[in-house]
């Protein structure tokens, strides 16, 4: 990977700890704001969730909500001129066909640091990511990770 900045630089987010610096690195790497993509997936909702058995929540609602939320987190921490996504279904496979469509140069992937049980039981959307990504994923480790 060329440390050159690069033109499109993908970052998904979950709001966690270590998401507002996987962003500002980011930012450190690609040629301007405009050109980081902070990305956030929900996932599909099940059939027979509450909302959606009485009506009052869809895919458009929720994107909508996750929309401003990620602007609000974006600005809680002084960060400006990225681009905002907010998509639906496997955060993983979401994420880097997304960063396939933007023909990103970089995906700089926030992670938990997680290991062992913990890690089987959850599930790794930064191991998808790596397995499948066509460009280089940068893998920030948390500080205080266990």
């Amino acid at each position: 990977m060329s440390w050159k900045p690069k033109q499109c630089v993908v970052v998904p987010i979950d709001f966690s700890e270590s998401a507002a610096p996987a962003i500002h690195e980011g930012l450190n790497l690609a040629q301007s704001a405009d050109c980081v993509h902070v990305v956030h997936v929900l996932t599909d909702l099940d059939s027979m969730s509450p909302g959606v058995v009485f009506g009052n929540i869809d895919d458009d609602t929720r994107k909508e909500a996750a929309t401003k939320f990620t602007r609000e987190f974006l600005a809680k921490h002084n960060i400006e001129g990225v681009t905002v996504t907010v998509l639906i279904g496997d955060p993983g496979t979401r994420v880097v066909d997304f960063a396939k469509k933007k023909k990103a140069d970089l995906i700089m992937v926030p992670s938990h640091g997680y290991h062992g049980v913990k890690h089987l039981l959850l599930g790794s959307v930064a191991e998808r990511i790596i397995r499948h990504a066509d460009c280089a994923v940068y893998v920030l480790r948390r500080h205080d990770a266990e």
